[in-house]
């Protein structure tokens, strides 16, 4: 009975020391988490609420911004860009009459700077783009023009456009510096001035008088060549050529001038001149 006993107190012995000792049994913990500040990076999203804006552009802006238009409302789900293409000059007197837009990219600098001069704009001018210019020539090139100085020949058709608009002003500095050229007669100017058959309102109607054979040349920008395949090109010497810089304005009438604002940087950014570039424009300088 008492080894019974004895066997019985030191098997509770045995189990009070180990309660009594410091091991414990290891408790399950969770999964660690990741804090914001370490997370991966979201997939990029529109900066401002959508909107839907109409934007205003040159005539020589209209290939460029149907993929401006499409890249810009995938990158910005519910925001939808409406276009309306003509020449500048147009577009920026019609702003001021009233009509509506949100944004107004324009061939010059000019006629944006006019927007802010007369209290149309909201903010300065972006410049978003550069061009140069060319001449372009019906396929087959019937009047057999080889050279710019070939623009002052007796009997060629000049296709131009009104003396407002952005591409009539930069063709009337081309043929002044032309002019100054090596080999180019006294009187090219005059000449020139003499063979202009046709006035359109914008350039994109010039490239189509050419390319249906409605006049034999016209200055028009190295874009607007790239649009037409019945038309080539005739080069110009680089000295005497013109660079055209395009500017933007947000407008101050706009309804949704945050969005308006943030469209116009996104085409000034990386992202715009991508899609810009593809179609041959320049950086602004």
């Amino acid at each position: 009975m008492k080894s019974r006993i004895a066997a019985s107190l030191a098997a509770l012995a045995l189990v009070l020391a180990g309660c009594s000792s410091g091991a414990a049994t290891p408790v399950p913990t969770a999964a660690p988490t990741t804090s914001p500040a370490t997370s991966a990076p979201a997939t990029s999203s529109p900066t401002t609420a959508p909107a839907n804006l109409t934007i205003y552009g040159a005539a020589s802006l209209t290939a460029a911004l149907g993929k401006v238009k499409a890249t810009y409302d995938a990158a910005n789900p519910g925001t939808t860009l409406t276009i309306s293409t003509d020449s500048s000059t147009a577009l920026e007197t019609k702003i001021e009459q009233g009509a509506p837009a949100d944004v107004f990219l324009s061939a010059d600098t000019a006629n944006p700077q006019k927007l802010v001069n007369d209290g149309f704009a909201d903010g300065s001018v972006t410049k978003f783009a550069g061009n140069l210019l060319t001449i372009i020539v019906p396929t087959g090139n019937p009047a057999g023009i080889q050279t710019p100085a070939d623009l002052a020949k007796n009997g060629v058709k000049i296709v131009t456009c009104g003396p407002t608009v952005p591409i009539a002003k930069y063709a009337t500095q081309l043929v002044a510096n032309l002019a100054t050229q090596p080999g180019y007669p006294a009187d090219f100017v005059a000449r020139y001035n003499a063979n202009v058959v046709s006035q359109q309102d914008n350039v994109s109607a010039v490239v189509s008088q050419i390319a249906l054979d409605d006049g034999d040349a016209g200055i028009v920008y190295v874009t607007d060549a790239r649009t037409s395949t019945q038309v080539q090109t005739i080069a110009i010497p680089a000295g005497a050529n013109v660079p055209a810089t395009y500017g933007g304005v947000v407008v101050k009438a706009s309804a949704n001038v945050a969005a308006a604002q943030a469209f116009l940087t996104w085409l000034a950014g990386p992202d715009g001149q991508a899609v810009l570039a593809s179609f041959g424009f320049l950086p602004a300088p």
